[in-house]
């Protein structure tokens, strides 16, 4: 294993990089209390504040007491609207382009359809220049601007720059997406997969980045999923660290996936195979509830909440295919449960909201775990309300990385 040192500037950025990472966490706190969270001399963190307070990064507020007859303390904290940051995410049926404030807030949030297999270039043009018009429409200067966070679908590649593969959002492979943005905003990029980016935003909003290894799961259109180990995602050596969705689950006859191989779990658990196999079903006679909610609607028109419904109200074909999805995904989730023993997994997505889906998963999921896996299963507080704030918040957290320094 190679050890390096660190440099000066490298102590600087990373006390700094401490100081705005705890006073997001934790709020405003004197200067005293902000040294000994970080273990630092009170005349460290003074020059460290001073710099910061200097720069605008920081704002002094109201003097409280300490306890001691007296003595007062300033309170710092963070100053959330000193900086923003720019983010896209590349999904399909749409991109969504959008800016942050330092705490997460959003500034402007648009969504943009993109169709399957869209030829790169072009788009990747597109969706720069109809960004920057937003971020000049809200009166967003270079200088506040700290970065664009671009989160895609599928694999990146190792160096962090290109989607080598983003499961048809682009017609190619291998498209050097970072340094295509950087050249057409003129601003620093940073790169993730998408369900990676929601779950970093989840942990940045919950302020729990430290409780242990999580797991999340995402489940919209298709499935993903991301690893976090002692409040750090886990990339793997491919880049391709729990991708649960594209376990082969059918070795023969599987229906294609979207990432090139056939009979992938998300072939079967994902909200589009659910409702793909209702479809297939639909039926006065196989599927006779889930036919009467669908009445006056055209087959196209069903819904995932048609069929969970109609599982619901005893509709047996409807059931059926809840119930594979369920119970394959829940044998996923029990494998994870024993390989990686998470603290936490935590469940995002619209499919989870339903109350009888989530029962089923849950009960599925807890069969057949001992009781010595105490792991918390539950839906993220954000559900559903992440995608327009975590392409964004990338390049934020990259900033916090760096000390707040450009």
């Amino acid at each position: 294993m190679p050890f390096e040192g660190d440099n000066m500037m490298g102590v600087k950025r990373n006390n700094r990089s401490a100081a705005l990472r705890i006073l997001h966490e934790k709020g405003e706190m004197s200067r005293k209390r902000l040294a000994e969270s970080m273990k630092l001399t009170p005349a460290a963190i003074t020059k460290i504040v001073g710099e910061m307070l200097g720069e605008g990064l920081l704002l002094e507020g109201e003097a409280v007491s300490n306890g001691t007859a007296g003595r007062r303390e300033i309170m710092v904290r963070l100053n959330e609207r000193r900086a923003c940051a720019l983010g896209l995410m590349i999904n399909i049926p749409q991109t969504v382009l959008s800016a942050c404030w330092l705490d997460g807030s959003v500034i402007f949030s648009e969504e943009l359809p993109l169709e399957r297999n869209s030829p790169a270039e072009p788009t990747v043009r597109r969706l720069c220049a109809r960004l920057t018009e937003l971020a000049e429409a809200h009166g967003l200067t270079a200088g506040q601007i700290v970065g664009v966070g671009v989160a895609v679908r599928g694999v990146t590649s190792l160096d962090g720059r290109s989607s080598a593969n983003s499961f048809g959002a682009f017609a190619e492979t291998g498209y050097p997406l970072s340094e295509r943005v950087e050249a057409l905003t003129g601003l620093r990029v940073i790169l993730s997969n998408n369900v990676r980016a929601l779950f970093a935003a989840h942990m940045f909003l919950s302020h729990d980045e430290a409780e242990g290894s999580q797991f999340f799961l995402r489940c919209e259109y298709g499935i993903g999923a991301s690893l976090s180990i002692d409040g750090k995602i886990w990339h793997g050596v491919t880049e391709q660290c729990a991708e649960i969705g594209h376990i082969p689950v059918v070795r023969r006859g599987g229906k294609p996936c979207a990432c090139g191989k056939s009979g992938c779990l998300e072939t079967i658990a994902s909200p589009t195979a659910i409702r793909e196999d209702a479809l297939a079903l639909l039926s006065p006679e196989k599927t006779p509830v889930l036919w009467k909610l669908c009445g006056g609607h055209e087959p196209d028109a069903l819904t995932l909440e048609d069929v969970l419904n109609a599982a619901c109200s005893g509709d047996a074909g409807a059931a059926e295919v809840v119930d594979r999805a369920v119970s394959t995904l829940g044998g996923a989730l029990k494998a994870v449960i024993y390989l990686v023993d998470p603290a936490k997994i935590v469940l995002y997505g619209r499919m989870f909201d339903n109350p009888y889906y989530l029962s089923r998963l849950l009960s599925e999921v807890r069969e057949g775990v001992d009781s010595g896996h105490a792991v918390e299963i539950r839906t993220s507080p954000y559900n559903h309300l992440l995608e327009d704030k975590a392409a964004a918040l990338l390049a934020v957290e990259d900033f916090f990385d760096n000390g707040g320094i450009r």
